[in-house]
């Protein structure tokens, strides 16, 4: 019989920030699997939990997915954790996830504190929707292309940033975004714990010689009309756009022909021309 694979949220800060079921589930694996050891072992202490430790991050995520898959297929019961907050949500983890599921290996998600929700719903921007970036890349013409796509943007968007990048990345939302009323929250559920709100321009002035990561919360446009922002553009850039974003090629030609108000025949038939010239 296979074990199984939880998923299990560790508090973002204050250490009473986790659910019993989340304890009970800790309590009851056989091995957890902690993106830093000595990290989750001082939560475990203060929980009065023993359990087998496995270090899975970012870097050994190749190495050491394999091998807990196999520990799971041979029935043994694993947690994974953060550091903090809900595995996978710009954390490890995607990777034995999606390796789980390959293998028909049951995931349980155990819910609880999560940064980004916290922020959102104490920020007094609109929550209705929103959309969530993580950390921005540091790869200057992908960093472009997500913040474009944030200008357009008429939900919230939410960004994760450490403290010895925020004043750049505030000047990059500035150049890119816009003036915008943003919110930064930091220190979530700790003794800290702040919102510094107003106007990019204002925020860049005061963030200064900050510690622990902060959360980005920017407000919709709701000024600018989508074919503006594409306005200029071929439908090559257009294409690229929603391609850099994940989309597949129906629903990117479908995007292209809303946003430019043409029937989505006129898009396909664009493109098979454009591909026969080019493999010609």
């Amino acid at each position: 019989m296979k074990g199984k694979l939880y998923l299990v949220a560790t508090p973002i800060g204050n250490l009473e920030d986790i659910t019993l079921r989340a304890i009970r589930i800790l309590k009851e694996v056989d091995i957890i699997a902690a993106e830093d050891t000595r990290h989750t072992l001082k939560l475990l202490n203060h929980l009065n939990i023993s359990k087998p430790l496995i270090s899975y991050h970012r870097h050994n995520e190749e190495v050491k997915c394999d091998s807990l898959i196999n520990k799971l297929l041979e029935g043994e019961n694993i947690a994974l954790v953060s550091d903090a907050g809900t595995p996978v949500i710009s954390d490890p983890g995607e990777e034995i996830v999606k390796e789980a599921i390959n293998n028909e290996i049951e995931v349980v998600p155990i819910p609880g504190a999560c940064a980004l929700v916290n922020a959102l719903i104490a920020s007094g921007l609109d929550s209705r929707e929103f959309s969530f970036y993580g950390f921005l890349s540091l790869n200057k013409k992908i960093r472009m292309e997500k913040l474009k796509q944030i200008m357009t943007e008429r939900k919230t968007s939410i960004l994760y940033e450490a403290p010895h990048k925020i004043q750049n990345t505030l000047k990059d939302i500035l150049n890119e975004v816009g003036d915008r009323n943003i919110v930064l929250a930091r220190e979530l559920t700790k003794i800290h714990e702040e919102y510094i709100r107003g106007k990019v321009s204002e925020l860049i002035e005061k963030i200064e010689n900050f510690k622990g990561e902060f959360i980005i919360l920017i407000e919709g446009n709701n000024n600018i009309l989508e074919e503006d922002f594409f306005k200029g553009w071929s439908l090559e850039q257009h294409y690229k756009f929603y391609e850099n974003q994940g989309l597949d090629k129906k629903e990117i030609i479908k995007k292209i022909a809303k946003d430019r108000k043409v029937v989505k025949n006129e898009i396909y038939n664009y493109f098979i021309t454009y591909n026969k010239k080019n493999e010609a």
